[in-house]
Order: C-alpha cells, then structure tokens, then sequence
C-alpha cells in the first residue's frame, strides 16, 4: 500500500465484485474437515481442555439450482434453420458491465414472466486488436453472469448462436418455464 492509502482497504469495483462472486460460488473442498480426535493423555490430565464435539444432525441445504446445460443439437439446427422461433432479443452493444448486467437481468426476468422460452442475447465480438485487453469484455463476462444465483432462477442454458444470429456474438438462452 501507497502511503496515499493509508490503511483503509481497496474497495473492489461491480466487476470484481461480480467476478469474485462467480469463482467462490464453483469453489469446492477439497476433502472434508477433519474432526480433532482426543489426545489420550489429555483427557487422563486433571484440567485439560478436552476437544469441542461434534454438532448434532446438520440441517439440508437447500437444493443446488441443476447445471446450466446446452440448447442441443435438434434445437439449435430448428432455430439456426428458422425453425424454432426467438420470443426475444436483447443487444448489449454500447453498454458498460454495469449497464449491461442491469439490462441483462430485467430482460431475461421480463422474458420469463411472458413465459418466453428461447431469447438471443447479442454481446458483440469486442476488438481483437493485441494491446487492449479490455475488448469484448461483455462477450466474456455473460455467460458468467448467467452462472450466477439471480440469473439461475431464469436460465436452463445458453449456447453460442448460429452464424445467422451473430456466432460468437451472440447467445442463445433458453429460459424455465414461469410457475404460476
């Protein structure tokens, strides 16, 4: 730290927010933890602290959201041939991460309260000139965006659209069904 800082931490900016968020929630143990077993000694010592127990019966987790899964192949064929009909679209050209995720997330809640079912949302293909590596930012950060738990609730999957949708810059979503 600058001595301009001083000691009061970084504040991380949305992106990073957003970006930690994605990486703790695919974060797994590696094994599970080890419970202290009682040193023999210890317990026959006079005045010894003896190891905490284990907690009683652990209560259920809630049920993870399935894996974002792909459109497959005859749905994707029935929407690249015009098939299969895209309820909505949503173009994110020209906007910040902010911006972007803000009307990423009303779209797809909007989308599924009309019980919409296949949308495209176009991303861009970003710059790919060598010295800038913030272009294509939303490219890369959508499909993370829709890993994430508000987004999970509206998303069975996504997929890269068709060349006749946009190919890399663009994505199918395909949305759950709306429970009334």
């Amino acid at each position: 730290m600058s001595a301009r800082d001083g000691d009061r931490p970084r504040v991380l900016s949305y992106e990073e927010r957003v970006l930690w968020t994605t990486v703790t929630k695919a974060i797994a143990p590696l094994r599970a933890t080890a419970h202290l077993t009682p040193d023999v000694d210890a317990e026959a010592t006079p005045g010894a602290v003896k190891p905490p127990r284990p907690a009683g019966p652990k209560k259920a987790s809630p049920p993870l959201a399935p894996p974002l899964a792909p459109l497959g192949r005859r749905m994707k064929r029935g929407v690249a041939r015009g098939k299969q009909a895209i309820d909505a679209r949503l173009d994110l050209h020209g906007l910040t991460q902010s911006e972007a995720h803000g009307a990423l997330l009303r779209f797809l809640r909007n989308a599924h309260a009309r019980d919409a079912r296949l949308v495209l949302v176009i991303t861009g293909k970003g710059m790919r000139e060598e010295g800038d590596r913030e272009r294509g930012v939303l490219r890369r950060q959508v499909p993370l965006w829709l890993g994430l738990p508000e987004f999970r609730s509206l998303v069975l999957g996504f997929e890269d659209a068709h060349a006749t949708h946009g190919g890399e810059g663009a994505l199918y979503v395909r949305l759950r069904r709306a429970r009334g």
